[in-house]
């Protein structure tokens, strides 16, 4: 099993997302919600075996179904779970690790560790943390222009043609 771990915000749009006071994700920045969605779902039609696992703090703050829903179809399908799940708020300590002291990176390797892909991908827009031998697992995209970003999604295509030709 090959995953990409998904963030949305500096991803799927604009990094700058906040909730309003009746509790929508209200996006500050220019664009609009979710606008680079298709481009990743037509950068992995080819790669049907691919997962996905949610990476996004939207899970944590809004919930994984409505985090999930809020992708097309396409991707939607694709997606087996996520790096946060509500039973963690039952931890205190691992609550407290998840919001003060964790990394993306280390959310992610801990998920990694559970799942044991054959292969993985992160794709975020917050690099802070990865140490350097890890780096390879990971797209970083430009906070503001996430995946419009014609390097992000180059370097993306030549990852997962890399790793489709490995396995």
């Amino acid at each position: 099993m090959v995953i990409i771990y998904l963030d949305f915000d500096g991803v799927l749009h604009h990094y700058d997302v906040y909730l309003d006071q009746r509790n929508r994700a209200v996006l500050r920045g220019m664009g609009t919600l979710f606008e680079y969605a298709s481009r990743l779902q037509s950068i992995l039609t080819p790669y049907p075996d691919i997962k996905i696992v949610l990476s996004t703090s939207w899970v944590r703050v809004k919930g994984f179904r409505y985090a999930a829903e809020r992708l097309p179809e396409g991707l939607r399908s694709r997606i087996i779970g996520a790096t946060w799940h509500s039973k963690m708020a039952e931890d205190d300590e691992l609550l407290f690790w998840w919001l003060n002291h964790s990394t993306r990176y280390q959310q992610i390797v801990r998920d990694v560790r559970h799942r044991m892909p054959e292969d993985w991908l992160a794709l975020d827009d917050d690099a802070e943390g990865w140490p350097a031998e890890a780096k390879r697992h990971l797209i970083t995209c430009n906070p503001i222009l996430g995946l419009s970003e014609p390097d992000v999604r180059m370097a993306l295509e030549h990852r997962l043609a890399r790793m489709s030709k490995n396995r």
